[in-house]
């Protein structure tokens, strides 16, 4: 945890990335954060799509949305800020029923989330029955209780294969779907949500992107589409992106996912020179300094799951946990 340092030492981590001018603008609002987490017993989850004074400085907990999932469950704090987008706060509160889990602005939401309600999935297993239902974990609480199983990018194909089935049904990101198809011989029947960030991307993109730096290497997310994933050298999640860096250091990467994926995976890796044709998530970056300072001081806009969904989404959950 952060909380036993100051917002000046802090600074060493991300200095690389932004300048000490910005520094100084968000070092009231890092001080009061560390004091809050010490007196609340809180603790702040960040996705890896926070910007570096989020994900660097006032973060305990980082990482791609199965790395939060699994490390939430563990959380020793009475208060948990979710510095994300609110079905990872939804979630992280069906892992700690217990807990206080607040979520810094209502509005960060999801394209993914929003493109599939609990009555889709009860007309997709009308026309699939008998068919197991795998939610991607970007979805509502109402959502995964309406599922059999959740899965996140890091872990899909896993998930696929562990229920030992001729077919499922995969919802609600289609490129996702559709790269893992092609990595396993379960049938996998798509749904037609897209991520509006990944969805941006495209295989012209990564050509150019070789064409103007020559042995760059491309690491894709695999929410885009399948030919930008056809053209990457490796389609992962944000945990496998940030590993492979940290393995294989390429002297030249880009990483096709949302911006601040890159600020924060450049900060532990100076010797690897990062090219940023990034697209930004408007959702990610509702959340700043500013408004989890607020959430702490005014336990504001507490997540609350009505309990007869939790109780089936938690399930959805745990068994991907589980696998």
């Amino acid at each position: 945890m952060n909380t036993a340092v100051s917002a000046a030492s802090l600074y060493n981590r991300v200095s690389r990335v932004i300048p000490k001018a910005e520094w100084m603008s968000f070092e009231e609002d890092v001080e009061a954060i560390l004091e809050l987490k010490r007196k609340r017993n809180a603790v702040i989850l960040a996705h890896n799509y926070q910007t570096p004074e989020i994900f660097h400085g006032v973060a305990d907990i980082v990482g791609d949305s199965l790395a939060l999932a699994r490390k939430a469950v563990d959380v020793d704090a009475d208060v948990i800020v979710l510095a994300g987008v609110h079905f990872m706060a939804e979630t992280a509160k069906l892992l700690n029923p217990t807990k206080t889990v607040l979520i810094p602005d209502t509005e960060a939401g999801c394209s993914l989330a929003d493109s599939i309600t609990p009555e889709d999935v009860a007309l997709l297993r009308k026309a699939y029955p008998g068919v197991p239902v795998i939610t991607y974990v970007n979805t509502s609480a109402a959502v995964k209780a309406a599922s059999d199983i959740c899965c996140t990018s890091g872990n899909a194909k896993q998930v696929v294969e562990a229920l030992g089935v001729p077919r499922v049904l995969m919802i609600p990101d289609e490129y996702l779907a559709r790269n893992v198809a092609k990595e396993t011989n379960v049938e996998i029947i798509a749904w037609h949500g897209h991520c509006e960030v990944h969805e941006l991307f495209s295989a012209e993109d990564v050509r150019q992107l070789r064409e103007n730096h020559p042995g760059v290497t491309v690491l894709a997310h695999p929410e885009c589409p399948p030919d930008v994933v056809a053209e990457a050298d490796l389609a992962g999640s944000t945990a496998v992106m940030s590993d492979y860096v940290g393995e294989k250091k390429p002297a030249r990467v880009v990483l096709l996912t949302e911006c601040s994926m890159s600020d924060n995976v450049a900060v532990h890796h100076p010797d690897v020179e990062f090219i940023r044709p990034c697209n930004l998530c408007p959702h990610m970056k509702r959340i700043t300094l500013r408004n989890i300072r607020t959430a702490l001081e005014e336990n504001q806009h507490e997540v609350v799951v009505d309990a007869n969904v939790a109780v089936a989404a938690r399930r959805a959950v745990e068994r991907m946990l589980a696998v």
